[in-house]
């Protein structure tokens, strides 16, 4: 993949990032442990987050089978909160509508 096209990603990753970074935050009450547990989203290219689809094994296998090198990128904590199509605009085509697609197609797979 491309370097250049990939620092420009992150860059405007952390961009992007630094006004929920500026938010003064108080503390959350600690969540109660749910009585049942739900079952897991469907992986997605649209709503899970690079980082979610890279900590399940085969979604892991299925980015980097069609972009490979993406989970091993040196701005990866820079743009891994994103979802894969949030950072296809800011790509300069190196994650392209043929990728997600390619992606997804891997990710249904699983989802079954």
């Amino acid at each position: 993949m491309n370097l250049t096209i990939l620092a420009s990603l992150a860059a405007a990753a952390a961009l992007s990032a630094a006004p929920a970074l500026a938010q003064n935050t108080a503390a959350a009450p600690a969540a109660q442990p749910a009585e049942t547990t739900a079952p897991a989203a469907a992986l997605s290219v649209e709503t899970t987050p690079i980082e979610t689809i890279a900590a399940n094994p085969e979604g892991k296998a299925a980015m980097e089978k069609v972009l490979p090198g993406i989970t091993s990128h040196p701005a990866y904590d820079q743009f891994k909160a994103f979802t894969l199509s949030q950072i296809q605009p800011m790509s300069e085509g190196a994650v392209s509508t043929d990728h997600l697609k390619a992606i997804q197609a891997e990710l249904d797979k699983i989802n079954k």
